[in-house]
This record gives structure tokens, sequence and C-alpha cells, in this order.
């Protein structure tokens, strides 16, 4: 009966460790929520972040002309993208940057979302640490990763347009982004 228990007990924590470990929610004395951690895009699609992201999304027009001439590509790449669901810019790009890698069909298993806090003791800072030696100054940040080396990265806001600069990256290309590190 112990085992039992135990097992059931164990079980239990696991799951709730598990659960805990995309979309963690902090609310502020001022009631204002943001995502840290882990993220996925269940977590972009529930309330209160569902409004800005839905809209980013039906609002975006891909221009999948560009998107064509490297999508074959894009799926020798991992991302990893750094945002804050509290920034105005992550806000904007996020949905747009989704939106274009669904239209290429990237394999979305190849994306990591990580949410950064905007508390003044956690600033820019994710619970469990993915943003340290990135040096990640502004969001949002996408970087690119191929054979698990970073290639590039799109810092806050794109050069031309996303689709662009993507294709800047993907095909090897000159790109220097934003706030070069």
């Amino acid at each position: 009966m112990k085992n039992i228990i135990f097992t059931v007990c164990t079980l239990l924590c696991s799951s709730m460790l598990f659960a805990q470990e995309f979309n963690q929610e902090i609310v502020q004395e001022d009631g204002k929520r943001f995502l840290v951690g882990k993220i996925n895009l269940d977590g972009l699609q529930s309330q209160p972040y569902q409004q800005w992201y839905r809209q980013g999304l039906q609002n975006y027009n891909v221009d999948s002309t560009i998107v064509n001439l490297f999508k074959e590509k894009l799926s020798d790449y991992t991302i990893t993208l750094f945002l804050g669901t509290w920034c105005g810019d992550s806000k904007r790009e996020t949905p747009r940057f989704i939106k274009i890698l669904e239209t290429a069909g990237f394999p979305m298993n190849q994306l990591q979302i990580i949410a950064l806090d905007r508390r003044r003791e956690h600033y820019k800072k994710s619970p469990t640490g993915e943003e340290k030696g990135l040096n990640i100054i502004k969001v949002p940040t996408m970087v690119f990763y191929k054979n698990g080396k970073e290639v590039n990265r799109i810092v806050e806001r794109p050069m031309e347009n996303l689709e662009e600069d993507i294709a800047q990256i993907v095909h090897e290309r000159p790109y220097i982004p934003n706030y070069a590190h």
C-alpha cells in the first residue's frame, strides 16, 4: 500500500513539474501579467496574450515569394526566440515571425521560445537562464543556429523586413543585425 501511495505521489509531483515547464506566468501586484521561461504557442494563444498574438497573425501578410527562396534551407536551422510578452516590439514581431515560419513549413520542434522577465531585479532574464552568455540586450531576439553553432540573429526589429532578413541569414549572406554583438 505504501508503495502505491508513493508511486501515485511521485507521478503527481512529476506531472505538476512537467506542466510547469512551459508558460509560467508572473502576476505583479498591479495586476500586470507576463510569461517567463520556456513558452510555446499555447502560451501565446492564452489570455491575455492571445489578443495581440492573434491580431498580429491575422494582420500580417507574408511575402511568400521571398519565403519560397529560403524555405528548404530553413529546416537546417534551429532557432531560439527570446521575447518579452510585455514588450511592444515583441508583440509586433513575434506573431509575424511565427507566421513566416509556419508559411515556410518550418519544423516547429526546432523553435525554442524563451520569455524574459520585466521586473527590475530579473530584467531580461529567464528563470532557468537560457539567455546567459548570449548577450540578449533587446527583445525580441531571434537566434539562428546551424549544427549547434550560432550563425546570426535578428535583434528587436528586422533591418529590411523579416522575410528579407531571414533569407540573408539562411543563405549566409552578409547580415549585420541591429545592436550587433
